[in-house]
């Protein structure tokens, strides 16, 4: 009888710790947490596929000059960015299917008003960005011709983009 009362004040051990167990969820949760983030920002506004090409990075800056608002735009070439001057309400020229990452920074220090930019035809929609802020948007040139960009605050700012074949 003295035997069974021991047997019965061991604890059970498990073959996997706690521990183990603990940093195995943390691991797995965090997998599944950069995966999801990975997925859902890789997928361009006007698609619901995943794009993991290298972008075409454009720059427009939003401005305020002596002529009243517009945009310019500095463009990379390989990686390395090449400021163009000032290009006012430039017009853009892309290849069809190239993969676009359009950087929008508001640099109106002159009057500090907000700024956005929009072109309906890729679904691209920036928010109102307040002085010095930025903010990028992915999409595909999916679609041949030539498209209005523009601002909703201010409707004298307005370029075209260009989709070659």
């Amino acid at each position: 009888m003295v035997k069974k009362q021991k047997n019965k004040n061991k604890a059970k051990t498990s073959p996997i710790s706690k521990g183990a167990v603990i940093t195995v969820a943390i691991l797995a949760a965090a997998i599944i947490g950069g995966g999801y983030y990975l997925w859902t920002h890789s997928v361009p506004v006007n698609s619901t596929i995943p794009n993991f090409s290298p972008a075409s990075n454009i720059y427009i800056l939003a401005i305020h000059n002596a002529d009243g608002y517009s945009y310019d735009e500095q463009s990379t070439k390989t990686g390395k960015k090449s400021i163009s001057g000032t290009n006012t309400n430039p017009s853009i020229h892309i290849t069809k299917g190239t993969l676009i990452a359009l950087h929008v920074i508001n640099e109106d220090k002159d009057t500090g008003s907000d700024q956005d930019l929009n072109i309906d035809a890729f679904n691209v929609h920036t928010r109102h960005l307040k002085y010095f802020e930025a903010q990028t948007i992915n999409f595909i040139a999916n679609q041949e011709g030539t498209f209005s960009y523009y601002s909703i605050i201010h409707p004298e700012m307005k370029g075209t983009i260009t989709v070659d074949p």
